[in-house]
């Protein structure tokens, strides 16, 4: 967030100070100056979500089974210890899926699938404290009735709550 006497307004774009020599660069080399960004839309995110989806599932059933088993034949208290290793591998996978893949290509496979990543505001990558902060921050979008998915659907930068929260932007890249 800039003050307002440190930016200047071009075609209704406001560019910040340091922003000013790249922006007007791309501009002479004929790019989009409205930000730069193609933003994903609400449908294209949530079949990303879905792909995403489907892999999880894969990936937590092919560990699920052999616990089920071992609760099956087990003791109580075996049991109860496969129970807990479910829930951490069930939620554990979940958050490494997210953080790793964002951290490092800055989309997971279900966001590449459909062509899509994400990036911070300025167009920079995301870091993995920022991907982490994410994970939680989409738990929230989804704990008020998926309204903070819905949200992208309404914004003009199809900012969710959680892009919103992390300073996220989701962004076609083809």
């Amino acid at each position: 967030v800039y003050d307002p006497d440190d930016v200047i307004e071009f075609q209704g774009v406001y560019v910040c100070g340091p922003c000013k020599p790249i922006f007007f660069q791309r501009i002479k080399e004929g790019g989009n100056f409205q930000g730069g960004f193609e933003f994903a839309g609400f449908w294209i995110r949530f079949g990303a979500k879905i792909i995403d989806g489907i892999l999880l599932y894969v990936v937590n059933l092919l560990v699920m089974i052999p616990l089920t088993m071992v609760m099956a034949t087990a003791g109580e208290e075996a049991a109860i210890v496969a129970q807990l290793l479910l829930f951490i591998f069930t939620y554990g996978i979940q958050i490494l899926y997210s953080v790793l893949f964002l951290g490092k290509f800055g989309a997971t496979p279900g966001k590449m699938a459909v062509g899509i990543k994400v990036v911070r505001s300025d167009g920079e990558r995301v870091s993995y404290l920022r991907a982490f902060g994410r994970y939680f921050a989409e738990i929230l979008s989804g704990l008020i009735f998926l309204i903070g998915y819905i949200m992208a659907a309404f914004d003009d930068e199809k900012r969710a709550l959680h892009d919103r929260i992390c300073d996220t932007r989701v962004v076609r890249v083809r």
